[in-house]
């Protein structure tokens, strides 16, 4: 969020989406939650699909079609597409970007 390191969002194929506050980020009072939906709380959040908030940083239409092919993804494919196109190209105070590491 705005650069800082807020959490981590996964996906473990067919099992869904967990996303977790990083600890740093937790508790600093001062940092504010990412979403109204996910509220800062010191647990995972679950969901068999791609949470709301991270689902409307997606495009639609013709230009999700553009991203998919220029990223070779999947159309269908909510969460590659999050990681190609959220890095640059996402509304708003958050980014999201692949760790590499894993």
């Amino acid at each position: 969020m705005n650069g800082i390191l807020a959490g981590t969002i996964s996906e473990e194929i067919g099992k869904g989406y967990t996303f977790e506050y990083d600890k740093d980020y937790f508790d600093n009072p001062s940092r504010p939650a990412i979403s109204l939906t996910m509220p800062k709380k010191q647990q995972v959040y679950k969901s068999q699909h791609l949470f709301p908030f991270f689902a409307n940083m997606l495009s639609e239409g013709s230009n999700r079609a553009v991203q998919a092919q220029y990223h070779r993804v999947d159309i269908q494919d909510d969460f590659g597409i999050l990681l190609s196109t959220a890095s640059v190209d996402a509304p708003g105070a958050i980014t999201v970007i692949r760790d590499d590491n894993d």
